[in-house]
């Protein structure tokens, strides 16, 4: 059975801890990181741990991925995703990848704080996993032994800066903004018999109580042990970093049609992103102060359930 991790603040400790309902058993030990956690224990010691536990009441929650960890994130991962954005997901033969700064990483129920430089604020609901140990070294990958290199899963949101992100070309900055990346509320583990579920966790995103985003990870583009096996031979890995493996439909921004695209692509620079501004602005999916987004990915029968996130916009002071 997966197990579900926490890490929270209880009195003036940071510990680790296995949730069950709304208790939680500490787990003996300290470990700073979340590479640290994984290394040095195992799912049987975890799922074995008993004794005094503490109310969910009573702690603190904090993100299951420490800052310290690397956050390499796909992009247009989902067929219908691709659609939307004007590509065809049987012919691209290339997977997008990109970097948050792992400063934005917060807690699952964080506020999220819109800059005052940014207009356009966007959600994005994605499945995120934890690497179980290193890769330094090009490596295969496949379904058959994802289970050695994928510790477990969490609910990541790629809060994005549209107005940042796609007319300064720049995803870095668009997407890291503190706050950006709220992680959790806990990490569950999986064993090699509950790895196949990542196949089939179904995502869902509502915005003021609307449903703004559903699918399935039956729909990526790009699984896990295909891309780990691409990005193994760019760079290192460490146990604990996080791979967010993309959003699905339903986002904020609106993309023209690819027609649209090589219109756009023969004007001036100033028209170009001036008529993108003029059509975002319209758009009523773009997140303020006072909204209340929510995240939840899970299987249809429960057996592996990440929980569920709640982040209020608030404006910056």
């Amino acid at each position: 059975m997966p197990i579900n991790i926490v890490r929270f603040e209880h009195g003036d400790r940071t510990q680790w801890g296995v949730i069950r309902g709304t208790r939680v058993t500490p787990v003996p030990g300290t470990y700073v990181t979340t590479g640290e956690l994984i290394r040095h224990t195992s799912l049987v010691e975890l799922a074995a741990h008993d004794g005094d536990t503490l109310s969910l009441s009573d702690i603190k929650l904090l993100s299951p991925v420490t800052q310290n960890q690397q956050f390499i994130c796909q992009g247009a991962n989902y067929r219908q995703h691709m659609i939307e954005s004007g590509m065809d997901p049987d012919v691209k033969t290339y997977n997008m990848i990109f970097a948050k700064a792992p400063s934005c990483i917060v807690p699952a129920n964080s506020d999220v704080v819109k800059p005052r430089v940014v207009r356009f604020l966007d959600y994005e609901i994605e499945l995120g996993l934890v690497m179980r140990k290193a890769i330094h070294g090009a490596v295969k990958v496949t379904d058959d032994d994802l289970h050695e290199y994928v510790a477990g899963a969490v609910i990541v949101n790629d809060f994005s800066a549209r107005d940042i992100q796609i007319p300064q070309m720049q995803f870095y900055k668009g997407k890291s903004f503190r706050t950006f990346g709220p992680v959790g509320p806990w990490l569950t583990l999986l064993n090699i018999d509950d790895i196949a579920a990542l196949k089939n966790l179904q995502l869902k995103l509502t915005v003021n109580g609307e449903i703004r985003q559903k699918d399935s990870t039956a729909n990526l583009v790009y699984g896990p042990a295909e891309t780990l096996t691409e990005l193994s031979g760019v760079h290192d890995f460490e146990a604990g970093d996080l791979l967010a493996t993309g959003t699905p439909a339903g986002c904020a921004l609106s993309v023209p049609s690819p027609a649209k695209q090589r219109v756009a692509a023969l004007l001036p620079e100033k028209k170009k992103w001036d008529m993108f501004m003029k059509v975002q602005s319209a758009r009523r999916q773009y997140l303020n102060p006072g909204d209340v987004v929510e995240a939840s990915i899970r299987t249809a029968d429960g057996r592996v359930d990440l929980g569920v996130q709640c982040n209020r916009i608030v404006a910056e002071v």
